[in-house]
């Protein structure tokens, strides 16, 4: 079956879905093509945070030193397999000249930018759906038990303050009254008061519905296997296992499979995927806002009748492997900090008895900012993917900008920071 379309959007998540939205809601005629089922990748088992204060890109000055460090420790918040592998030098290259204070400084304007346009975004979402969504503005604590994690936190708030992003410092007392669960071993730490959570696959089929009301048409189990060119170099047919597409416009939104996708137009995309992880549990206390522990970098996050702590980075490219000892850190890790079970020892439950354990593929390209913008090889090819951790964050600020960008509108926030042209 062959099917001439307006716009032809590559991947069902997050990402894909607001723009698909966004440019239905603009008058294009899009069609979405999804490899499995929507949602189902890392728009399923992430934080759910939507915190303006973590629009930070992963390169940042004094990085290469933790990493090597963290590299000969297979259960470190970030973890990169050695391997002789061409692709991993050259990534690991641009993200060593990305670690400095002036590009971090650039990247964070830019990010802080798409993702308060985020926050606006879910709580309208929001109302229109208020308990499916499971949206909440309780804020955020950054908590620390070290002088280097204290000095990132206070960093970390002075640099968003810059960003008009409020946070207030708190010492140990506090912090402990502020938030019972948490244990003695904090010594300090940052509440910034207008971040917010929502449930992640919820706000994605949310957005997916919302796109087919609007006449936008969504196939899921519909995998990329091959894409042809024409003469004047622009996509002129997109094969998948259940059929063929002619679009006018290919916006590629496929996180980590992106790379791949497109390679088979002859292009090399720098994305790695960045293996996370969480776990949903029946906790007996659970805090009252979600929890950054920065030391370990675990994320918590309080749901309506279960708690999710996700952490951790393995830059991994395509391996979807479970490592025990990774889930036991996270675990290990959330249960130092919280006394989660009102007995105020750390004599907890092992990882298996989480309810639900997940890991995805954050795709992760080596300066930290999403590829957003047209090719500058392919004429009808637009990238909007590669938003590392910041997903479900920055998905619609993206999508706007992405909009913007298609119809000639005025951008959201700068663009040339997003650019394609920067790796092509």
């Amino acid at each position: 079956m062959n099917s001439d379309c307006d716009v032809l959007v590559i991947g069902g998540g997050i990402t894909g879905v607001t723009i698909a939205r966004e440019l239905q809601s603009r008058g294009r005629q899009v069609r979405l093509i999804e490899r499995g089922r929507i949602g189902q990748g890392c728009s399923l088992g992430n934080a759910g945070w939507v915190t303006p204060c973590f629009a930070m890109p992963l390169p940042q000055p004094g990085m290469l030193l933790k990493s090597i460090r963290w590299l000969l420790d297979p259960s470190s918040p970030l973890h990169i397999h050695p391997a002789p592998s061409l692709t991993l030098a050259r990534w690991l290259w641009r993200f060593t000249l990305s670690m400095n204070r002036r590009k971090m400084l650039r990247s964070i304007e830019v990010l802080t930018a798409v993702s308060k346009y985020s926050l606006e975004f879910y709580s309208e979402l929001a109302s229109r759906a208020p308990q499916a969504l499971s949206f909440e503005k309780r804020g955020l604590l950054m908590v620390s038990s070290t002088d280097d994690g204290l000095a990132s936190a206070r960093s970390e708030m002075e640099l968003m303050s810059r960003q008009q992003i409020p946070g207030r410092w708190l010492d140990r007392d506090e912090l402990l009254a502020f938030e019972p669960v948490l244990k003695p071993v904090v010594r300090g730490g940052v509440y910034f008061p207008e971040e917010a959570q929502i449930d992640p696959l919820e706000a994605t089929l949310a957005i997916a519905r919302e796109f087919q009301a609007l006449g936008g048409i969504i196939q899921e189990e519909h995998e990329v296997f091959d894409i042809e060119c024409g003469p004047q170099g622009a996509i002129t047919r997109v094969r998948t296992t259940q059929g063929d597409f002619k679009p006018a416009l290919v916006v590629l939104a496929s996180g980590s499979w992106s790379p791949g996708i497109a390679r088979k137009l002859g292009l090399s995309v720098p994305i790695l995927g960045g293996k996370g992880y969480s776990m949903t549990l029946n906790a007996a206390r659970a805090p009252s806002k979600p929890i950054m522990i920065v030391e370990r970098k675990i994320a918590v996050t309080p749901f309506p009748g279960r708690l999710r702590i996700a952490g951790t980075l393995e830059l991994v490219n395509q391996d979807m492997s479970i490592s025990p000892a990774r889930l036991a850190a996270i675990h290990r890790g959330a249960h130092e900090y919280l006394d989660l079970t009102g007995t105020g020892t750390n004599h907890d439950p092992t990882p298996a008895s989480a309810r639900e354990i997940w890991r995805g593929l954050r795709p992760c390209t080596p300066d930290g900012v999403p590829i957003v913008g047209p090719s500058s090889r392919i004429s009808n090819l637009f990238y909007c993917t590669g938003h590392q951790m910041l997903g479900l964050q920055s998905a619609p600020g993206t999508a706007r900008l992405a909009a913007d960008l298609i119809t000639g509108a005025t951008p959201l926030t700068d663009p040339a920071p997003f650019s394609a042209r920067r790796f092509e």
